[in-house]
């Protein structure tokens, strides 16, 4: 059976469709789905996601009890921006051309297409669970830290230095809207200062004022080799003891994907996956864990010292994205204290690091 259109939302799926997609995705060789039901999942900011529950007539083995499906969110501004920054077109093509050459666990996906035209896209994928959902605002313990660096370094490690990569126009598109993002962040800034004023310390409302011109000169930046970078490599994106505890952790949401250096991911992870003072204490060592790591998977003529400057270099992200998309996609209560969160353990590893006199700002 070819494969379905394109599904807009979650209620455009009925049990026709869903048999039609596994079938095309090759998990499905006979019998049929008789009844779905929808469930929404997860806490994504650009993008809705359900786990549908799915009843057969008569299932072969392997049949999946449940798949998970992902599609463009319902709020307009959500919406709008994940279409003008690609970040839709990123993540299904990322299922479609890149998880099979990466190390890192993420879901299989079953069904993956998107219309250009109209930015409506549709996932349908392996569901991870049951599994212990990563919680930005709450934070995880130093052992789950010590795993999701290691899952960074299965990410990075096989494409490292792959010029190759450079020849995908869909993973460099975001580079050149970058110019357009460092030139509007001054007014974003003063939105975000006017939006959150006494919600943060004046030194890291200072600091963040010091971001345009650090981003801008992070982006000409090629001295370290690039890779596959995750972008928002964060704890709402990622399950532990996934399928029962049958794998370590699962990695979701490749909207952001990116080339770049991959400590950049792990920098951010550490902004404010932990709490600051767990990072002052650890840090080093944990980026010591990731180097090892990519050592391992075959990453060569990189040393510990310089992985651990380059961290201190990349530590800008947990700022930029706190800032930044608490002003570009839908308000909401958890919404403030994410991004809020995320800003303020951003700034803090920027102020350990030093990192502004690296890039002069």
């Amino acid at each position: 059976m070819p494969a379905p259109a394109i599904a807009a939302s979650a209620e455009q799926i009925d049990a026709d469709w869903m048999t039609a997609a596994l079938q095309a995705g090759g998990v499905l060789p006979e019998g049929r789905v008789t009844a779905i039901s929808a469930k929404p999942v997860g806490n994504g900011l650009v993008g809705d996601s359900f786990r549908f529950s799915l009843t057969y007539d008569a299932p072969p083995p392997g049949a999946p009890a449940s798949v998970v499906g992902k599609f463009a969110a319902a709020d307009p501004v959500s919406r709008g921006t994940g279409a003008a920054m690609g970040l839709y077109l990123r993540e299904v093509s990322f299922y479609r051309e890149l998880a099979h050459t990466v190390g890192i666990i993420t879901p299989k996906a079953y069904y993956a297409g998107i219309d250009p035209a109209t930015s409506d896209f549709t996932l349908i994928f392996e569901d991870f669970g049951p599994a212990r959902q990563g919680d930005q605002l709450t934070g995880c313990s130093l052992q789950d830290a010590r795993t999701a660096l290691l899952e960074a370094a299965a990410l990075h490690a096989p494409r490292w230095g792959d010029a190759s990569l450079e020849q995908a126009s869909w993973l460099t598109a975001g580079e050149a809207t970058m110019p357009a993002v460092v030139a509007a962040l001054p007014g974003v800034i003063q939105g975000f200062r006017e939006r959150y004023e006494g919600q943060l310390e004046p030194e890291l409302f200072a600091l963040i004022d010091r971001m345009p011109a650090a981003i801008a000169a992070l982006q000409q930046d090629r001295s370290t080799p690039r890779t596959v970078q995750h972008g928002d490599f964060r704890l709402d994106n990622i399950l532990f003891d996934i399928q029962g505890g049958s794998r370590r952790m699962g990695t979701l949401d490749w909207q952001t994907l990116a080339l770049g250096a991959g400590v950049s991911d792990a920098a951010y992870f550490l902004s404010a996956g932990i709490s600051p003072e767990l990072r002052r204490e650890h840090d080093r060592d944990l980026i010591g864990l990731y180097h090892a790591e990519l050592v391992r998977l075959g990453v060569r003529d990189y040393d510990f010292e310089r992985c651990w400057n380059d961290y201190r270099r990349y530590s800008l992200n947990g700022m930029l994205l706190g800032v930044f998309s608490a002003m570009v996609v839908e308000r909401t209560e958890r919404g403030d204290a994410l991004f809020l969160a995320m800003t303020r353990g951003g700034c803090l590893q920027a102020l350990d690091n030093g990192t502004f006199d690296f890039w002069g700002a």
